[in-house]
């Protein structure tokens, strides 16, 4: 069977303080099951992720392509390493997920890790884009990351601000792409009172069209401003409970501000539980100084969630900084 073997990006080393190696394993383990005997292997002093896989078809080589930490791929041949082209990754340029910079981004590389490995565990077939909600949405970093990957994307967030920050880079970054597009930022009314805001786009290529849809909000309240929609993935990365705790306007259950998301999770994976669709995956990023993964798994199980665990499936854990030590948990609806 030929052995692969994948260049991790440079930037990857950098993100991830020198622990790319286990998450980018763990990423394929779970993302492309025709992989298997993966290991780290040392080329004349260069870092590769080693596989062996059958001759890549076309479907496999997109989802090599898809790994977060991908630079380029190689098939090993005697001692020599001949180059295997792989498809494009992203169906829009990934520029836009990459142009905002700001205090609190999550990054965009673990972010599509965290996106690939959500979908990885949703067991229903698609019948067209598959619908992703990121309820705490941010200024849209998991939004484009969906978008790139070819997924219509959702979102609810609290920080008014943030909302308008999103909406107008978006607005802006369709128009000097030249995109054909429509965009717009409407009021949301109950009751005949503006309540909020909400921000539609489609962008129309060779492909399917694709659409963002996004509330102002509090995360709570999310069944109620999609209604009956539901999504094939739900994927989050919590506040960490230092500086993004910080900033947010979201209210713990006492009614004041959380900067630790036990309590905001506590009383929002139920909801966002009821939002998926059967054979959908919930997949969140957390801090794991503030919530242990033990709790964290309590909360989706009693939301009638099953939580993958063993294996490749909790070899994510590694630290940002001295405060945050972060961590993924996926599970699924039944």
């Amino acid at each position: 069977m030929p052995r692969y073997l994948m260049l991790r990006t440079p930037s990857a080393n950098r993100v991830y303080a020198g622990e790319s190696g286990p998450l980018s394993a763990a990423e394929l383990e779970l993302t492309a099951p025709f992989a298997t005997d993966i290991a780290d292997t040392d080329v004349a002093g260069v870092g590769y992720l080693s596989f062996e896989a059958p001759e890549l078809s076309d479907a496999q080589a997109e989802t090599v392509s898809r790994q977060s930490a991908c630079f380029a791929l190689f098939r090993a041949e005697g001692e020599l390493l001949r180059p295997v082209p792989l498809p494009a990754a992203f169906v829009l340029d990934d520029d836009l997920v990459t142009i905002p910079k700001y205090q609190g981004k999550t990054n965009e590389q673990f972010t599509q890790l965290l996106v690939g490995v959500t979908l990885a565990a949703v067991t229903r077939e698609p019948s067209g884009p598959r619908q992703i909600l990121d309820p705490l949405a941010g200024r849209g970093t998991t939004l484009s990351t969906a978008l790139l990957l070819g997924h219509d994307a959702h979102g609810v967030e609290g920080d008014a601000k943030a909302f308008e920050q999103m909406a107008s880079f978006y607005t802006t970054y369709l128009r000097r792409k030249r995109l054909k597009h429509s965009a717009e930022v409407r009021p949301v009314r109950r009751e005949g009172k503006a309540v909020g805001k909400r921000f539609d786009a489609e962008i129309r290529g060779e492909g399917p069209a694709l659409h963002v849809t996004a509330f102002t909000g509090d995360t709570r309240d999310s069944a109620a401003l999609f209604g009956k929609k539901r999504f094939d993935a739900i994927v989050t990365d919590a506040p960490y409970g230092i500086a993004h705790g910080a900033t947010t306007d979201v209210r713990g259950v006492a009614g004041k501000r959380d900067r630790s998301p036990a309590g905001l999770l506590r009383e929002a994976i139920p909801v966002w539980a009821g939002q998926l669709m059967h054979g959908g995956a919930l997949g969140i990023s957390w801090n794991t100084f503030g919530l242990s993964r033990a709790d964290l798994a309590a909360m989706l199980a009693a939301a009638g969630l099953e939580v993958r665990s063993g294996g490749a499936w909790e070899r994510f854990a590694h630290r940002v900084d001295s405060s945050i030590k972060r961590d993924l948990i996926v599970a699924t609806r039944p």
